[in-house]
């Protein structure tokens, strides 16, 4: 499966959503989707599951709008922060309802999932935790194997543990059953080691589609005397900067050349690699007066 998305546009209104997006995504990859609250990633995803169109742009799926397009539909799973609350149905009647409509489910695998979260068989839907309802959600996208799998923030509400088993089947079962998969969250310390790309939004615009050691390979932490480091980093695209005393820390993004760092390093200077968390907090950070 591919999806090919350009100058993607939402509005709602007076809202911009989403505003020119546009990425290739053809591999059998998981790629994060990050972004802070209100960057547009649940509008994006929606677009890509076909629960809403685009304003403006194009997407395709292998060559095909997905919108209200049945065959291509049933290749993708959107899975989101669902209400069971009407739910009266117990978990393995609710699975054999799911397992209906996707050719892929293992209904085995679901099973196997459903002792290892530990849900209870015996009560309806709608009387479990919020956390236990989580991961009904991941259930039904892991064992369902659709060729398009979206997890958006499915996590809400699950405890450590459960978040842990989570993210080892995702790994487990993606190198079992390759797909496309698309995890979005703002989790991004406790979920990196997941990703293969990563996609950026910030303000409904795509900063970035990077693959993982590519992006992290563009981040450096320059720390020392704060006049070297100032003059270190004057023709670099800073992110961040912390001082104290005479020390100061500067956060940049871009590759530093071999030689640059050797520069660096003759000048007394550290240089550090940055975590994804740190580019995704510092490029995405509101801007201040």
């Amino acid at each position: 499966m591919a999806i090919k998305a350009k100058n993607v546009s939402l509005h709602y209104r007076n809202h911009i959503a989403l505003h020119d997006v546009s990425f290739d995504l053809t591999e059998k990859k998981i790629y994060g989707l990050l972004g802070r609250n209100g960057a547009g990633k649940t509008s994006l995803l929606s677009i890509l599951a076909s629960f809403t169109e685009q304003s403006d742009g194009s997407l395709t799926i292998n060559g095909e709008a997905p919108f209200e397009n049945a065959e291509i539909m049933q290749q993708i799973a959107f899975l989101y922060d669902k209400d069971y609350s009407g739910e009266t149905d117990k978990v393995m009647a609710v699975l054999e309802d799911v397992a209906h409509y996707r050719p892929h489910f293992d209904m085995g695998y679901a099973e196997e999932l459903v002792g290892r979260f530990k849900l209870p068989t015996d009560k309806p839907v709608k009387n479990f935790s919020k956390g236990m309802q989580s991961a009904l959600n991941v259930i039904i996208g892991l064992a369902g194997r659709t060729p398009i799998t979206i997890f958006d923030e499915v996590y809400l509400g699950m405890d450590a543990p459960s978040r842990d088993i989570f993210y080892k089947e995702v790994l487990a079962d993606q190198q079992e059953h390759p797909r496309l998969m698309i995890l979005s969250t703002h989790l991004v310390s406790e979920m990196d080691y997941l990703f293969d790309d990563v996609l950026l939004l910030n303000k409904g615009r795509l900063l970035l589609h990077e693959e993982y050691d590519t992006l992290l390979a563009k981040g450096a932490s320059i720390t020392g005397s704060a006049d070297i480091v100032d003059d270190f980093t004057k023709n670099m695209d800073t992110i961040h900067e912390t001082k104290l005393g005479g020390t100061k820390s500067v956060m940049v993004y871009g590759t530093l050349r071999e030689e640059e760092k050797q520069a660096a390093i003759a000048k007394g200077l550290e240089i550090d690699p940055l975590s994804l968390h740190e580019l995704f907090v510092h490029l995405t950070e509101e801007e201040t007066e």
